[in-house]
């Protein structure tokens, strides 16, 4: 990398710490930047006072805390699997939906929300509140894993094929998860309709911890792959003949975008435009160099949500927006000056 994208690096990094310190103190209930601080160095035993309110600690560390690292860290994977995913597709314009991860990851949740009772009663006593999460977990994974089957050809997977079969896949699983919103009670439509948008409401310690090794492997593994996507930006041919093992590089990207993207899924709903739009803004910034766009977006990504969930409990507060809501109006009309600008 050279210094330019370092010093991005650097200031990302500065950004998303800053913002995320920010937004421990904002929402329905405001806690002063002061007592944020003052709970925070409490907790790390940087004060030897306990200075900090009660009160605001409590609201602190049992809600806004879990969900602020939630955020980053869902908005982190969806930034570097989608940069990830289009080094593999060559094409700006891919994310991880495009090959039928999120659109199966929806399905089984919507499946799991209309038909608990009478299909999933085993499952609902043994995971409890954890159903969902791990429904829409293992959509995300058995979708990709039927894509890629179908894909291979001679034993080797085919961009071009895996790009066609997502759309089939997301066009199925789009009729199916209609046909079963149709035959939705009015109390499950409305839960479809807000996982379906987006939201980090939901956030606890628990599903923090739960999903927490899904995306830490992802976003640890990922950037490693930087030289080998740079290759591949030649094309597949050329990267081979640059010492790549194309096959080896497509097999673990799309498995660990799936893992991301899928733990994601679980624990948020769909989360559209981070995936998309994030690389973009990255490229932008500092070039298309992999090694620097991989971890330029997971910093990025994760400052972003980071924002957009602030905006979301605290424009019409205390009622809550969707989160897919608050990236779909800011990310729009950002995508479109990007394509307006490159196309002049």
């Amino acid at each position: 990398m050279v210094l330019k994208q370092r010093i991005i690096l650097v200031v990302l990094v500065i950004t998303m710490v800053l913002t995320a310190i920010i937004s421990l103190g904002l929402g329905a209930f405001n806690i002063p930047t002061k007592e944020v601080f003052s709970a925070l160095t409490d907790k790390i035993g940087l004060s030897q006072n306990a200075t900090a309110d009660e009160m605001y600690a409590d609201v602190l560390f049992a809600i806004r805390m879990p969900r602020v690292l939630l955020g980053m860290l869902v908005g982190a994977a969806l930034g570097i699997s989608g940069a990830a995913i289009q080094g593999i597709f060559r094409n700006p314009l891919s994310e991880p939906g495009l090959i039928g991860i999120s659109a199966g990851a929806s399905l089984f949740a919507v499946l799991i929300i209309a038909f608990e009772t009478l299909l999933f009663v085993g499952l609902s006593e043994l995971l409890g509140y954890y159903l969902l999460a791990f429904g829409a977990f293992v959509g995300a994974g058995l979708t990709a894993f039927v894509v890629y089957q179908i894909s291979k050809k001679n034993g080797r997977p085919n961009i071009t094929t895996m790009l066609l079969a997502g759309i089939a896949i997301n066009a199925l699983a789009g009729a199916l998860t209609g046909l079963m919103t149709y035959m939705a009670t009015e109390q499950q439509l409305r839960t479809i309709t807000f996982w379906m948008l987006g939201s980090l409401g939901g956030a606890t310690w628990e599903n923090l911890r739960a999903i927490f090794p899904f995306i830490l492997l992802p976003l640890v593994s990922l950037p490693f792959f930087g030289k080998a996507l740079n290759a591949f930006s030649l094309g597949e041919e050329q990267a081979a003949l640059l010492g790549i093992n194309t096959d080896y590089t497509k097999r673990w990207v799309v498995l660990f975008s799936t893992l991301a993207v899928g733990a994601s899924v679980a624990v948020s709903g769909i989360i559209g435009f981070i995936g998309l739009l994030v690389p973009h803004t990255i490229r932008l910034l500092g070039g298309v160099d992999y090694k620097y766009v991989l971890t330029g977006s997971m910093l990025l990504g994760a400052m972003i949500l980071t924002l957009a969930d602030v905006l979301s409990r605290t424009l019409v507060a205390p009622i809550e927006l969707p989160i897919g809501v608050i990236t779909a109006l800011l990310g729009t009309p950002v995508f479109l000056y990007i394509l307006i600008k490159e196309n002049k």
